[in-house]
């Protein structure tokens, strides 16, 4: 018999709760998230790029893991791989504890309409390509486009949910949302250039 798959917002506020030590790492938590290391930090990284806006500059900090993540969903890695200045970095656990009792209300709400579904998409092929198209939204991301990053950040926090879960149907949803993504970026980077060699062909002109 198949053991019985942990929500993960069980997962995470069990971690968050037991434990005497003041100070939780990283890569704790990563450990913590079991064989969904991918998806959680996919996640946990998104989610700030979820709001119309965020301090300038914070969609480049936050892309870096994502990116990091999505190389290694690219290469077919079965276990996340994180660098070991970053997995011994520490947080406060009364914090974390506090982050988890405000996300889990969210969290149980969306793990109750995902099922498994949709299996190629989940599939290693298919978490290949995955992280092929993410590694491209988290390059968008991390291009300081104004007002540019929360298309991206809902598209990789369904990416992070859709392998948590093992949910093709959000992984097929990242993928529009990643083309949508990319061709917003485009057409307001074009839209900047354009403004932008205006105004030197006005000033030169003038």
């Amino acid at each position: 018999m198949s053991e019985e798959r942990v929500a993960f917002s069980r997962l995470l506020g069990e971690f968050a709760v037991e434990g005497g030590t003041p100070e939780v790492t990283i890569g704790e938590l990563i450990d913590a998230t079991r064989d969904r290391a991918f998806g959680a930090v996919l996640l946990v990284f998104a989610a700030p790029n979820m709001l119309p806006v965020t301090p300038p500059g914070f969609s480049i900090v936050t892309s870096l893991p994502i990116m990091m993540v999505a190389i290694q969903l690219m290469l077919g890695w079965h276990e996340l791989h994180v660098p070991r200045w970053l997995a011994g970095r520490r947080l406060p656990r009364d914090k974390l504890r506090t982050v988890v009792e405000r996300l889990t209300p969210l969290l149980r709400r969306v793990e109750r309409l995902t099922r498994p579904r949709l299996p190629a998409l989940v599939a290693p092929l298919g978490e290949r390509l995955a992280g092929a198209v993410c590694l491209v939204v988290g390059i968008v991301l991390f291009i300081p486009i104004p007002f540019g990053n929360t298309l991206p950040g809902i598209s990789i926090g369904l990416l992070g949910l859709g392998l948590m879960e093992r949910d093709g149907g959000l992984v097929a949803l990242f993928f529009v949302g990643a083309v949508l993504s990319v061709v917003v970026a485009c057409a307001v980077l074009m839209g900047l250039f354009g403004v932008g060699a205006a105004a030197i062909r006005a000033t030169i002109g003038g």
